[in-house]
């Protein structure tokens, strides 16, 4: 008998269906098409969603982007939004520099506003709002392009914790635009709010500011991986420095609570001999205010950033820095946890598409059934990799 017709036609579907259900969930955004989230001009000139009235900037209740400044609408409205890259062909650092230099201007990402200036007031405010759990995103890119996935990461925080707020650091989101894409949320009364990030307040009295300093006035080199990339990376830490609590990148998929970790971060890959630790990863971090491990992240990047090595200033960063206050010469002080890679990473991004692929064989079967067990026993949420779009509803069940 053939392996294909030696494995029940049932089981195969019943785990497809469990893996699909668990980690995508029967959430609020499968019933609101993407197309009612994402701006259609000419659709919904006639309509407004109003997330706040007042054309003056001041602090806003909870849920409410500051969306009617002029100085916020070219960063919605636009139809190209700076990814601070630097073109391939300029692989000399001076040439690198003299490009950075000439479009400085350009880089809204870098400049600031009155909507900047309001962002400690307008997160202390929000963050005042009887939060559980303190979870942070970052979005750096076109409001536009924060769609299904990323809104099902978003749901899953309020899955797993009902009086969770969650913050997102975004110049873009924080616009009409993005409140007609958080919209969903917003209905449901979830605790979610896109807020302006101020640089240079994030990065004052920090390890970073001087960096920040040199890079804004075009001293250094931005590298050819993009610099809001990397600027992501930074501004992750910053906000768990000075604030504390969770951070999540935007296709991580909250599974269980994570109220039981405290200064805690996951590991991407063990040695299978030794169990230790290879790799690990910056997508989930959960640390207290102030803890000083943060403050090592930040001085090892400002020290060896390089903006020509991916992953260098971000998943790397975090594996030396923890590799040296953890070692055998490890000074007391850094009380850090380094979780596996069941609680954050279970499946690793080369094969993340195969826990939604109903299995073919008995060999995928089994690992199904166990990756299955495993996200229920032992897992936090699962990292998409930013591969998989997350876009199934029932009826694909």
């Amino acid at each position: 008998m053939s392996e294909r017709c030696a494995i029940s036609p049932i089981l195969p579907t019943i785990l497809f269906a469990a893996i699909i259900f668990l980690v995508c969930g029967d959430g609020i955004i499968y019933k609101v098409s993407i197309r009612t989230v994402s701006i259609d001009e000419k659709r919904n000139s006639n309509s407004t969603i109003k997330c706040i009235s007042q054309l003056q900037i001041k602090p806003t209740l909870v849920g409410e982007p500051l969306q009617s400044s002029p100085e916020n609408r070219d960063d919605d409205d636009s139809e190209t939004f700076d990814s601070l890259v630097v073109p391939s062909n300029l692989s000399a650092k001076e040439a690198r520099i003299d490009w950075f230099m000439k479009h400085l201007p350009d880089f809204r990402i870098l400049q600031s506003n009155n909507l900047t200036q309001q962002f400690h007031n307008r997160l202390l405010e929000f963050l005042s709002h009887e939060c559980g759990t303190q979870f942070f995103m970052t979005w750096v890119s076109p409001a536009r392009s924060f769609r299904e996935r990323e809104l099902m990461a978003a749901e899953s925080v309020f899955k797993s914790h009902p009086r969770g707020c969650l913050t997102i650091l975004s110049r873009t989101l924080d616009s009409e635009r993005g409140c007609k894409i958080l919209k969903p949320l917003l209905d449901h009364g979830f605790k979610i709010q896109a807020i302006t990030p101020d640089l240079p307040f994030l990065f004052k009295s920090t390890p970073v500011e001087a960096w920040f300093d040199e890079m804004k006035s075009g001293k250094k080199d931005p590298g050819q991986i993009p610099l809001a990339q990397n600027l992501s990376n930074l501004m992750r830490l910053a906000v768990l420095y000075k604030y504390g609590g969770v951070y999540i990148d935007t296709d991580f998929i909250v599974l269980k609570s994570f109220m039981g970790l405290k200064n805690a971060i996951g590991a991407q890959s063990i040695d299978p001999v030794s169990k230790n630790w290879t790799i690990l990863n910056n997508a989930v971090l959960v640390f207290d205010k102030k803890h000083p491990l943060l403050e090592k992240f930040m001085e090892n990047f400002a020290s060896n950033f390089d903006g020509n090595r991916w992953g260098y200033n971000g998943p790397f960063l975090v594996s030396r820095v923890i590799a040296k206050v953890t070692g055998a010469r490890a000074r007391p002080g850094f009380n850090v946890t380094v979780l596996p890679p069941a609680a954050f990473y279970p499946v690793d991004w080369i094969k993340i598409g195969e826990l939604f692929k109903k299995p073919e064989n008995r060999a995928a079967a089994s690992w199904a059934k166990a990756k299955l067990a495993q996200l229920n026993n032992e897992t936090y949420g699962i990292h998409l990799w930013n591969k998989q779009k997350c876009t199934y509803s029932k009826a694909n069940l």
